[in-house]
């Protein structure tokens, strides 16, 4: 790392909360950007302990993942259009989450929703798969 970028860490970890809130509300007016956007992270699930008494029965899968595929770019600003009001996110998230197809759309949904979902993204051109 260079000096430069050094010293700027050794002050930013000298700078109270009071502080370090008013860089931040300044960063966001210099640049034009908001600091409370945070990028969609995917939980990580563990697996715990696997009751093997009811190993015979099979279990129906009641919550799904909806996956944007594939997305024609004739057909890109509908399927945005759609991704943003199944996902409530602005639209400069919702065009990232679309040009970086394949990508998932929402997870743990229940059977209902996710048909519902991948309706609506088929119907705007988008090719659509549920896991």
């Amino acid at each position: 790392m260079n000096t430069k970028i050094t010293n700027i860490i050794e002050d930013l970890k000298s700078l109270t909360l009071l502080e370090a809130a008013e860089l931040i509300k300044q960063i966001e007016e210099t640049f034009d950007v908001d600091a409370s956007i945070t990028s969609q992270s995917q939980a990580i699930v563990m697996p715990t302990a696997v009751d093997n008494s009811n190993k015979n029965e099979i279990e129906e899968k009641t919550e799904f993942d909806i996956i944007l595929e594939e997305v024609p770019a004739a057909k890109k600003i509908a399927i945005l259009k759609v991704v943003r009001s199944i996902t409530g996110l602005g639209l400069k998230e919702a065009k990232a989450l679309v040009e970086s197809a394949p990508k998932m759309i929402k997870d743990n949904t229940n059977k209902e929703n996710s048909e519902e979902i991948k309706q609506q993204l088929e119907e705007a051109g988008a090719k659509v798969s549920i896991k």
